[in-house]
């Protein structure tokens, strides 16, 4: 537990966020010190919490995997704003929160009489970010979507895949993590300008328009079509003539290298095998009889090595040059643990699992895991009892399911 000073330490922020994108935004403000309270349905919780992997392969929803990552350093409360009761204890809650951050689908909070129009009159200083697919606005504003269909609709997704089959998606999640981090970022930017002005404002991210305005494919596909009449085309994974071939197996896995004409010296030296010194392997090869005959001699020789000892080997020779990493490999990267970037956190329920960490790096003590994630309605006694809660009103509230 450590005490220094974070960057966003003394940083109120309520959470109705659920499932990926919305939490992964509020736990970024939370790893880097915000107090985030999170508001959960009584008696089931974020759906987050159903989805595995599970800690030791036991299905519970205090042993989600997604869900013990995606909220770190959060307390969790659980309320029912669909009643009278619950609605009023939020706006009580909303009245010293600096920002508020949901992604209920477009219009839900107008719906339950908590829309920014209604907050921004009890607390003209918040800044509510609402996470949505398309909007607050527009002719898709209702429609329903899965990560898979806004990928399709916002990304370059004719672009992802084999070129002999349909377009695919990128990793599970990725573009809601995305769109999480590109709520984060403008829900500091309007909250610093808030600091400023002493006036909030409401955030409408759109996680459509978030993958369409991505660097990753689209943003540089957009421009290509614009002023050129290009589109992306998926191309078949061939491996051209020249040695050695990017991608190569050897003796625990896979490896890729970057060789090329310009570096073919230093490749020769770094092998440093009789074989690799005959002329006829130098780029560019105009055969497949030369690739393969190469091949013959390159293939056996990398499996003989592991990827470690190869990229060792020919990172000390300055060839660009990469293991393959499983997710085993990545947990014992040395790299990775030189800079302490995964941290170990007990939790009561899931036990002690390591956490990937800082995402980035500003100083010592800006990213420090405080707690773990909480349990559900673990934290409705202290919240609510900042408010003038006792133990008999909360017994009541959740006799009344309220909490």
């Amino acid at each position: 537990m450590d005490t220094a000073i974070q960057t966003l330490q003394g940083v109120r922020v309520l959470d109705l966020t659920r499932h990926v994108a919305g939490p992964f935004c509020t736990k970024l403000l939370g790893d880097y010190g915000a107090d985030v309270v999170k508001i959960e349905q009584p008696g089931r919780g974020d759906p987050a919490r159903w989805l595995g992997p599970f800690a030791g392969d036991v299905p519970h929803p205090e042993r989600s995997g997604l869900f013990l990552h995606l909220n770190t350093n959060k307390r969790s409360i659980t309320l029912n704003l669909k009643c009278d009761t619950g609605r009023a204890i939020f706006l009580r809650l909303a009245r010293s929160a600096d920002i508020l951050v949901e992604n209920f689908r477009a219009g839900a909070m107008t719906s339950f009489g908590l829309g920014y129009e209604r907050l921004k009159e009890i607390n003209p200083g918040l800044v509510m970010t609402s996470i949505s697919n398309f909007g607050q606005t527009g002719p898709y504003r209702d429609w329903n979507a899965s990560e898979l269909v806004l990928y399709a609709m916002g990304h370059e997704m004719w672009g992802t895949g084999a070129p002999d089959a349909e377009p695919a998606t990128m990793a599970n999640k990725l573009n809601l993590h995305l769109a999480g981090q590109a709520a984060a970022v403008a829900t500091l930017c309007v909250y610093y300008g808030a600091q400023l002005s002493g006036v909030g404002q409401q955030v409408d991210l759109s996680i459509m328009e978030t993958l369409a305005a991505a660097p990753d494919r689209r943003g540089v596909a957009l421009v290509a079509y614009q002023y050129c009449g290009d589109r992306l085309q998926r191309k078949p994974a061939v491996q051209g003539l020249d040695p050695p071939p990017f991608l190569n197996s050897c003796a625990d896995g896979l490896f890729e290298i970057s060789v090329g004409i310009s570096r073919w010296d230093e490749f020769v030296q770094a092998v440093d095998e009789d074989w690799i010194k005959d002329p006829g392997f130098r780029p560019p090869l105009r055969d497949r009889a030369s690739s393969d005959r190469f091949n013959s001699y390159w293939i056996p020789w990398c499996m003989a090595r592991t990827k470690r000892e190869l990229c060792d080997r020919f990172q000390a020779g300055g060839l660009p040059c990469a293991p393959l990493n499983t997710v085993a490999d990545l947990v014992d990267d040395k790299q990775l643990m030189e800079r302490n970037f995964f941290v170990p956190i007990d939790h009561p329920v899931a036990g002690r699992l390591s956490y990937p960490g800082a995402p980035l790096k500003m100083n010592e003590n800006s990213y420090v895991i405080r707690r773990s994630a909480p349990l559900l309605g673990q934290h409705n006694a202290e919240v609510l009892g900042q408010l003038g809660y006792g133990p008999e009103d909360l017994a009541a509230l959740s006799a009344a399911a309220v909490i």
